[in-house]
């Protein structure tokens, strides 16, 4: 995992060390030795290009390298300390300011709201064949064991959408509510909210339509399964391995019907890293999730810091 970005960074501490060897012969004397600007953005100029290769977007690296260029030019250290480590140090703690910006803890936050109304209606967004049917899934395992959960067919376009659901609820034992194929989403939803309060259903989870090819449609379409339904949570869902395709996605579904989180699937399969780090950042909403398989419990919840630590270790 994460690949891409550990090369670069060994690369970069190789030329770190090259050059502060020769800095601290003449550093001698004084034992310590000043951060100089230029040195400063030589560094960054490095440390740019692996973050852009390793799938950060152009705008995220702009605000790294303005925040790290604050934090090191004119810092004093001494000949004994690594400038790669103060380095390292400091991007670390520019992701993990990023990936934790408007976090919450989405189990909790569930909780807290089921005492002001019940069912929560969640929905989940996405383009096809990101995982995001298996997603829900593997949320309502997750949710079944406290909750009365049930999922629901919205995706009423894709060819076998709704059987897949209804396998998926077969396996977990989940009710799975469904219309024909081709039915109209928000009627799917707004029939399965009317179940539920019926029923003292707590969740429902709303699978919906990500067909790219008709985006005018598709977006036409979540806008009235928003307005109609009113969903408590909408939750993005692509894969981490999209890289910046994720990221256009996600501001797409953003600006178009807003979401208040992200799922990313296919973490196990991802070199580079970056896709969580952009997303967190183009939303300004949290990523909630990591998808680290295909089975039902291969569903970890979101750490900044784990995440961090796994690019570098």
């Amino acid at each position: 995992m994460f690949k891409t970005l550990k090369e670069k960074l060994r690369q970069l501490k190789e030329k770190i060390d090259v050059s502060e060897a020769k800095e601290k012969i003449s550093a001698l004397i004084s034992g310590e030795l000043v951060i100089s600007e230029g040195k400063v953005d030589e560094i960054l100029d490095e440390l740019e290009l692996a973050l852009i290769e390793s799938d950060v977007a152009l705008e995220v690296v702009s605000e790294i390298r303005e925040k790290m260029k604050q934090r090191l030019v004119g810092k004093r250290k001494k000949i004994s300390e690594s400038l790669y480590q103060m380095v390292e140090n400091e991007l670390k703690l520019s992701l993990i300011e990023i990936l934790e910006r408007n976090y919450y803890d989405f189990e909790s936050e569930i909780e807290r709201r089921l005492k002001e109304k019940r069912p929560l209606n969640i929905i989940f967004v996405g383009v096809n064949g990101t995982g995001k049917t298996t997603t829900i899934a593997k949320i309502a395992k997750m949710l079944m064991n406290k909750y009365k959960v049930i999922i629901v067919a919205a995706d009423t376009f894709r060819a076998g959408a709704i059987e897949q659901l209804e396998e998926h609820g077969r396996r977990l034992g989940v009710k799975v509510i469904k219309h024909k194929q081709g039915s109209d989403p928000a009627a799917v939803i707004f029939d399965a909210i009317k179940h539920a309060e019926s029923k003292g259903i707590d969740i429902i989870l709303a699978d919906t339509a990500g067909r790219m090819h008709t985006k005018k449609n598709l977006l036409d379409q979540l806008e009235k399964v928003k307005r109609v339904t009113k969903p408590d949570f909408i939750i993005f869902v692509d894969e981490s391995i999209a890289g910046n395709d994720a990221v256009e996605r996600s501001k797409m579904f953003r600006e178009t019907i807003g979401i208040d989180g992200t799922i990313l699937t296919k973490i196990d399969a991802d070199a580079k890293g970056g896709t969580a780090i952009s997303i967190c950042y183009t939303t300004q909403k949290p990523i909630l999730y990591l998808g680290t398989g295909q089975k039902y419990d291969d569903l970890i919840k979101f750490d900044a810091k784990w995440l961090v630590e796994r690019i570098f270790s």
